[in-house]
């Protein structure tokens, strides 16, 4: 019999990978999607799609209620950290307490084994690079403080109720299906947007800053998997590429690949760490 799980933000980038990939493995799979960042079309053949926001209490009880779910990945976010600090209401609704909700419902239903959690390296901060699991988060800004929240209740919520998680936190993920008409997320969909556009690709500061990108098919296979492997429960893990490279380096890299010359445009730098990158040892 295969297991029943619950996917949220099915529609969106990561979502629709990992609802592949788990269909692929035999599960059953409802995917859960307000649309608000995803499409429809991306939610793979085989799943059952739901329109709904996690934030919607009822919603998710019905879910829990009607379907059983054996796991759950909580992949739904509004994922915006440098715009988190002026939307700290939206952030902190969707991102928290949505997850707060999933949360509940896992508990009272009895039946999850394990709830599946991407968080994000935002919860790091400022420190040394490259961001290790045993590093202790000091988040500085309101996305990154959402997320390692959720990782505090699923550590509470495994202390009291029992309930299993794995916790990953993915960093610069790019690939097919990504939204390329978000002008805050995803520095690689901006580049292109921009060039498609024949606007110049625009930099904030310097272009130093460095990140390492992560292609989605090394990262959402990774985050399926986890819970046929009990030896992961109640973890953190990074996941991602190893290799940072600048901002500006990156420009170049997709003006290239695109067929034309770079043309950048320098804007005021962010208040944002500069050297974000993990490890994965």
């Amino acid at each position: 019999m295969s297991s029943r799980v619950l996917v949220t933000g099915a529609a969106g980038f990561i979502g629709s990978h990992v609802c592949q990939h788990l269909l692929a493995r035999g599960h059953t799979v409802v995917g859960l999607d307000d649309l608000s960042g995803g499409f429809e079309d991306q939610v793979p053949a085989g799943a059952r799609f739901v329109r709904g926001s996690v934030t919607d209490a009822a919603l998710v009880d019905r879910l829990f209620e009607e379907h059983r779910f054996d796991y759950v990945f909580h992949l739904a976010a509004y994922a915006a950290e440098g715009l988190s600090h002026f939307i700290k209401h939206f952030n902190y609704t969707n991102n928290l307490l949505g997850s707060v909700n999933l949360i509940n419902a896992a508990i009272n239903a009895g039946t999850v084994r394990c709830f599946v959690f991407t968080s994000s390296i935002a919860v790091y901060g400022r420190l040394q690079a490259p961001m290790s699991e045993e590093l202790a988060p000091q988040p500085e800004d309101p996305y990154g403080i959402a997320k390692y929240a959720v990782e505090l209740d699923l550590r509470e919520s495994h202390e009291m109720f029992g309930l299993n998680h794995v916790v990953f936190r993915p960093h610069n993920v790019y690939g097919e299906n990504q939204n390329l008409g978000d002008p805050y997320r995803n520095v690689i969909g901006i580049f292109m947007n921009q060039i498609l556009q024949g606007r110049p690709m625009t930099i904030f500061g310097d272009g130093r800053q460095t990140r390492a990108f992560s292609y989605i098919d090394d990262v959402a296979p990774v985050i399926a998997a986890s819970i046929e492997r009990p030896a992961c429960f109640n973890q953190v893990f990074n996941v991602g590429a190893e290799q940072p490279y600048s901002v500006l380096e990156l420009a170049r890299v997709v003006a290239a690949a695109l067929g034309v010359e770079p043309e950048i445009q320098h804007l005021d730098a962010r208040n944002e760490v500069v050297h974000a990158y993990a490890s994965h040892e």
